[in-house]
């Protein structure tokens, strides 16, 4: 089984498994003040309640005071009118300061749980952020995050309330009526709560579908809004809206046949309550007809039942949120307990770099098992230096970076810093020493300050503004910061895209100065900019690299032509290693992908 795959879960997962998991977040040990709201809001649960069941006691009083002359019980039958406005109103009133006090509970539960989940989807590693999309998972938090809030109150206020007064309402019925209506009412329950059931499981497994297409039809979504560029280039709008409409109409379909199913289940639930309201009621009038019950009894029975009947009405509804609120809430405890391809060795210390070099042992390495990339490499580089790594594509030179920052672990062999194994190190202080320039420099959809000051690591503090500047004029990028209206404030837009390819580099850079890292990591950092602003950002790079272990990983030749060593790769092995010039005297596998480069490049000047 491959790491990064959702731990299998129990049959239960989406039931008692998943509220059990989710009570410590209910009930923290470390928050005194919001256990107490907790049991503040169950005694207004329990004041409200109580108020409830004696409100049938006033009504029946009142009207059986009216059935006797005026003059004589006018005043009693207003007392228990006025008591039972009274009592409602009271209870509405502990119901809403139970919704106060219980209120920052179910926020700061929410809370919780979801900076639990979102920290884990930082902790999973790349296998994992490769293979899934990013709209589903980001969808599964969105619903659990959404649904713990309605589900506690229903499982606080609705259901153990709603239990409370069915067993009061017994046992008053029982005092009142006698065993025949407790059992009616009994059997009547019983009835409705398992054809609720039986159809709500029926309608769950539609909810499943049709949560998987609106989750497929999300990801097309955002799949294709992220590549909007591409999709203009090949005039491919009519094919998306295609891929994208038909998820959404299998989505339609499905929400259509959840909807129906509902229809039939609000009918079964009322024609169960309808015949026990109408059966209790004939038996009130036959037995005030017979003389042993009163007209204030009809009313009386009336009453109790429309106040069962109210939340048994919703139970329906209840159970179908919190169900799918289980479900929901399961998903993301799947995401908290996927296994993590990478994780640090229990006790592991913090790397310690007094000597910044770098070196792989013998790494044997592929992503899937049937397939290896990386064929007992080895190589080292001394500190200080800079020695760059080349090759035809697919030859293993990105993998040696996401090696280097533990993306992924060898099969066999070690990689060392400093003499360290960066399996027995923790990946925080790893990737504290490392700092990249990649490819494709990716900003954060915020300002230019903003994406200089994160190369600083959290347990280090946050950069000054001095520092932000002093990186950013080191970078090169101060005349462009100094140009605009808004300065450092100024917004990159989603990924930086408002910026150029080579100020976005620029940005890179001063976002790894300001990190300070004592090794450097150029993994093709220029082959996508054009040959003026490639030999800018080369000054700009061999400028900040100085005093400092430095790695690239190259596609350009001449942009590393004046490394100290420069490794050739083929198929995931060491091919040759020297100089620049030694390697051309060689005429091996270098010396023919420079002349081809060479070449190329003529001809391109040749075309302009």
């Amino acid at each position: 089984m491959p790491p990064d795959a959702p731990s299998p879960a129990p049959a239960n997962h989406d039931g008692w498994a998943t509220i059990r998991r989710f009570l410590p977040y209910l009930w923290p040990r470390d928050n005194a003040a919001l256990r107490r709201r907790i049991v503040i809001a169950l005694l207004l649960v329990l004041a409200a309640k109580a108020v409830t069941l004696a409100l049938p006691y006033a009504y029946k009083r009142a009207v059986d005071a009216m059935t006797t002359p005026a003059n004589e019980a006018a005043m009693v039958a207003l007392a228990f009118v006025i008591a039972y406005a009274a009592g409602r109103f009271a209870s509405v009133g502990f119901d809403n300061a139970r919704n106060v006090a219980f209120e920052r509970v179910g926020q700061e539960a929410t809370r919780h749980l979801a900076e639990d989940t979102f920290a884990r989807l930082h902790r999973l590693s790349l296998r994992f952020h490769l293979s899934r999309r990013t709209g589903e998972v980001t969808k599964v938090v969105e619903r659990g995050t959404k649904s713990i809030d309605s589900m506690l109150y229903f499982l606080l206020f609705n259901i153990a309330p709603t239990v409370i007064e069915l067993l009061a309402v017994a046992v008053i019925f029982y005092f009142h009526f006698g065993w025949g209506l407790v059992l009616a009412t009994a059997v009547t329950v019983a009835a409705y709560v398992a054809v609720t059931r039986w159809i709500t499981e029926w309608r769950t497994k539609l909810r499943k579908e049709m949560n998987d297409l609106d989750g497929l039809a999300l990801s097309r979504a955002v799949d294709s809004l992220l590549n909007y560029e591409t999709v203009k280039y090949f005039g491919a709008e009519g094919r998306e809206r295609e891929r994208y409409g038909r998820a959404a109409r299998a989505y339609a379909e499905a929400a259509i046949r959840s909807e129906n199913s509902l229809g039939l289940l609000n009918v079964a639930q009322s024609l169960i309550t309808n015949l026990l309201m109408g059966g209790a009621m004939a038996y009130t009038v036959w037995g005030w007809s017979q003389g042993e019950l009163t007209t204030g009894d009809l009313v009386f029975v009336n009453t109790y039942l429309a106040q069962l009947f109210r939340p048994l009405d919703m139970l329906g509804w209840v159970y179908r949120t919190v169900r799918q609120g289980l479900i929901d809430m399961a998903a993301m405890f799947e995401l908290i307990d996927t296994e993590a391809e990478v994780e640090d060795t229990p006790g592991a210390p913090a790397l310690v770099v007094r000597r910044p070099s770098v070196a792989f042992d013998n790494v044997v390495f592929g992503y899937d098992p049937g397939r290896t990339i990386l064929h007992g490499l080895s190589f080292e580089v001394p500190a200080g230096a800079h020695v760059a790594i080349v090759g035809p594509s697919g030859a293993g030179k990105s993998t040696i970076a996401r090696l280097l920052f533990r993306f992924y672990d060898p099969l066999s062999g070690r990689v060392l810093i400093d003499g360290q194994d960066i399996t027995q190190v923790t990946q925080a202080s790893l990737r504290a020493a490392i700092g990249i320039v990649p490819q494709d420099s990716v900003l954060f959809n915020d300002t230019i300050g903003y994406n200089i000051a994160y190369g600083r690591a959290n347990d280090t503090g946050a950069a000054t503004q001095d520092e932000i500047v002093r990186a950013a004029r080191d970078a090169a990028i101060m005349p462009l910061i100094e140009r605009l209206p808004d300065g450092f404030e100024t917004e990159v837009g989603e990924r930086g895209l408002k910026l150029s390819g080579g100020e976005k580099q620029r940005v890179a850079i001063a976002r790894t100065l300001v990190k300070n890292p004592p090794i450097l990591l150029l993994d093709e950092a220029t082959s996508a900019l054009d040959s003026r602003t490639e030999q800018d950002i080369l000054a700009t790079l061999h400028r900040v690299s100085e005093n400092r272990t430095s790695l690239s990983i190259a596609h350009r030749l001449s942009t590393i032509a004046d490394a100290d060593e420069i490794l050739v790769m083929e198929h995931g092995r060491l091919a040759e290693r020297g100089s620049h010039s030694a390697l051309l005297r060689a005429d091996g596998l270098y010396a023919e992908m420079w002349r081809r480069q060479q070449a190329e490049s003529e001809v391109s000047e040749a075309a302009e």
